[in-house]
């Protein structure tokens, strides 16, 4: 109870600027600090990740595709951990780092854009199901909205499930704009992360709640896109509350 107070209260906490204020004050950072906590202590595996440097990427990349938005480490599925210690150092090893989550292990993530997002909590709170920890991505222009659920694992039949590359590589966004479902293989940035130009990923609903299922919001979310794409909405951008 008292890690999700600390998180509430966080939630509530005033900021600057339209996405929250990601700052390098000791008040921001500690902050920050305390949602990575947050989510280590929920179960979910962090490893860090790069971050914004100047107009482009920490990483040594010329032309990196992805800026800012990839693990720093090729091993990062074997590296990602739920180890306060081991957050706390990467932390002060370097303070400006994003995080990534990997998925498939404690949980999976389903990736959709905000405007069917935003569609599908609505029916779903109309039916009155719950869904757990929901975040929101901007970049590029781009806003998206992540929806983690309990994870599929390994199942024994590994022909019935494998991860998907469409799913896996965040450079792979443009092929498939719509749902994608990240599962063993993949990562989604954790919040909060900075992101090139005033890009960022905010929870809207917190890592502290109960991670559902996700056939239970399947179905909603695929609606929601297919009406979407059906609309020609599928790269509009919707005002979403962010980081509340």
């Amino acid at each position: 109870m008292e890690r999700k107070g600390r998180f509430s209260q966080w939630l509530r906490r005033p900021r600057s600027g339209a996405g929250g204020d990601t700052g390098t004050g000791a008040g921001a950072a500690g902050a920050r600090e305390d949602l990575l906590m947050a989510a280590a202590a929920a179960g979910f595996p962090l490893a860090p990740a790069a971050h914004p440097s100047g107009y482009g990427c920490s990483c040594d990349r010329i032309g990196c595709p992805t800026p800012a938005r990839h693990p720093v480490s090729f091993a990062w599925q074997t590296q990602a951990t739920t180890d306060p210690e081991k957050v706390a150092r990467w932390l002060r090893g370097d303070p400006e780092a994003n995080f990534i989550t990997a998925t498939g292990m404690a949980h999976d993530v389903l990736d959709v854009p905000v405007a069917a997002g935003r569609l599908a909590l609505e029916r779903l709170g109309e039916a009155g199901v719950e869904v757990g920890p929901v975040a929101t991505t901007s970049v590029d222009h781009q806003e998206r909205m992540l929806f983690f659920t309990a994870t599929r694992g390994t199942p024994e039949d590994e022909d019935e499930w494998w991860p998907c590359e469409l799913d896996c590589h965040p450079e792979t966004m443009d092929e498939h704009p719509g749902l994608r479902w990240h599962c063993r293989g993949s990562y989604v940035l954790l919040p909060p992360a900075r992101l090139p130009g005033d890009g960022q990923v905010a929870w809207l609903l917190g890592p502290e709640r109960p991670l559902p299922d996700p056939l239970s919001l399947l179905e909603s979310l695929t609606d929601a896109c297919a009406r979407l794409a059906d609309e020609g909405h599928e790269h509009e951008a919707h005002a979403w509350p962010i980081g509340r």
